[in-house]
């Protein structure tokens, strides 16, 4: 009789134990501080100036960072508590089943800006090249570029924590050089780079226009604070540790200080580039701004602050989403490639001409995603979860034909909303969602699908790192014929 693993039980989507946790503080910090260097921070930055002086786009990002830091440190406690990742989690609030289709729509948006920031570095790459050599070929610089930040991602978490470590400092060191450089142009050109507004608005319009700023950013990490958790899962938190603050320290460090400041000094020289050559893409202002060997340092920066974003909040999540579609024969190296051919095939050098309202169109429909996930773990199951059941194709989140109807409705509801009102499209998106799939859940899905820690919420039975527990999921060997189990059920060891 053959065997085959169950399809839920892929080697790399199984809880991480306390003692594998390898992401530290400072690691976590760093990893943000290179995450939030894309073309699409300094986007936000270029538009906002168009209307509003830039210390209100400064103080609009810093609202906005500070409000998505919040949602990212709720959802990454699923990662911290309980080891898991975000397609996992999924099984729960959308079913065994129905968790690929919210999770692909976030792996294929992951893999999308995968290639849309590989093209951003690749332009700087081209730049650097041909200063050096005389070389200009932006598709080859391209490829080039992809290859390498696949291979360092598919080494493992610990090599995307190595490659942050490394580029952060230099990241924020040329930053500074580059904002003094760009400052120094605009004001060449007449143009005090604090007060300087291209159309002034004022009243009703300059409020709008500052909400704007604040959903922009917000909208542009929703696509990480849904899947937060595949990356929170590695980071060292202490054990026997139930004060939720305390639990989370180190999270909280990346994601309501680091975050918050690397996002508002890269939207400030957003504005400053736009104020200087208008045009907020930096490798652009920089071509204008300066030459040489001091232009090539510049770009430098832009190649290394794409690589560790890709790796850390694209190729990771993609990766780990597509590893979760394809079973335990679709390793995490698989979903790594995936991510890199989808984010190439999609032309991501057509995609910039439409950034900031993308932005708020997906950080709409993921932020429904978010609500779901925040309504799930803490409201419905009060972070209790029981994870085997996770991992069993015929356990309590089979639900009716491995879909849970309610998280689907308001899934729905939410993103419909978001659309019809693109200014707000985060927080309608969240409260929307929240809203539906607690009342949908608590009041008639789960009356039908009884969830055990919800029948019985015991710590001990359901708690993960804040009781000590380590989760563990036997790998049960399942009949090719029957597709029945052979084993016992998973257990659970603390």
């Amino acid at each position: 009789m053959s065997k085959k693993q169950s399809y839920l039980k892929s080697p790399d989507l199984l809880p991480i134990s306390e003692k594998d946790r390898k992401i530290t503080p400072i690691g976590y910090s760093f990893m943000w501080i290179g995450m939030v260097v894309v073309l699409a921070t300094f986007a936000i930055g270029g538009a906002g100036v168009i209307s509003l002086p830039l210390p209100l786009v400064l103080l609009a990002t810093i609202i906005g960072s500070l409000a998505i830091g919040f949602f990212i440190s709720l959802t990454g406690d699923i990662g911290i508590e309980h080891g898991l990742s975000f397609p996992v989690y999924m099984r729960a609030p959308f079913g065994t089943v129905g968790t690929h289709i919210p999770s692909v729509v976030r792996g294929l948006a992951a893999s999308m800006w995968f290639g849309i920031n590989t093209y951003f570095g690749a332009t700087a790459m081209n730049g650097i090249l041909s200063i050096l050599a005389g070389f200009d070929n932006w598709f080859v610089c391209f490829l080039l570029f992809a290859i390498l930040q696949l291979f360092n991602t598919a080494l493992g978490i610990k090599a995307v924590e190595r490659f942050a470590d490394l580029a952060a400092p230099i990241i924020i060191l040329i930053s500074c050089w580059m904002y003094v450089s760009l400052s120094d142009t605009a004001s060449a050109g007449g143009r005090e780079v604090w007060s300087w507004v291209e159309n002034p608005v004022t009243g009703g319009a300059a409020f709008t226009a500052f909400l704007v700023v604040i959903f922009s950013n917000m909208g542009f990490w929703a696509t990480l604070s849904a899947d937060i958790p595949s990356i929170s899962r590695f980071i060292k938190a202490p054990k026997n540790e139930k004060n939720w603050l305390k639990r989370n320290k180190h999270a909280l460090i990346g994601n309501l200080i680091a975050l918050p400041l690397t996002q508002a000094f890269m939207v400030v020289i957003g504005g400053v580039a736009y104020i200087a050559v208008m045009n907020y893409d930096p490798v652009i202002a920089l071509q204008e701004a300066a030459s040489g060997f001091v232009l090539g340092i510049l770009l430098l920066m832009i190649v290394l602050a794409q690589w560790s974003t890709n790796i850390s909040a694209n190729i990771v999540p993609a990766a780990t989403i597509f590893s979760n579609v394809g079973g335990p024969r679709f390793p995490f190296w698989a979903g790594v490639v995936t991510a890199g051919i989808v984010g190439t095939i999609v032309q991501p050098w057509n995609l910039f001409g439409v950034i900031i309202p993308v932005l708020l169109f997906i950080g709409g429909i993921l932020s429904a995603i978010v609500g779901i996930l925040v309504a799930d773990y803490y409201l419905i199951r009060k972070r209790r979860v029981n994870v085997p059941d996770l991992y069993e194709s015929n356990g309590q989140y089979k639900y009716m034909y491995g879909v849970n109807v309610a998280g689907f409705i308001a899934w729905i509801a939410g993103a419909v909303s978001s659309y019809f009102v693109p200014s707000y499209s985060f927080l309608v998106g969240f409260v929307v969602g929240a809203v539906c799939y607690y009342l949908l859940a608590k009041y008639w899905w789960f009356v039908k699908y009884k969830q055990a820690e919800i029948e019985d919420p015991s710590d001990e039975k359901y708690l993960g790192l804040s009781v000590g527990r380590d989760w563990v999921i036997d790998d049960v060997a399942v009949d090719s014929s029957l597709d029945t189990p052979v084993t016992d059920d998973p257990s659970v060891t603390t």
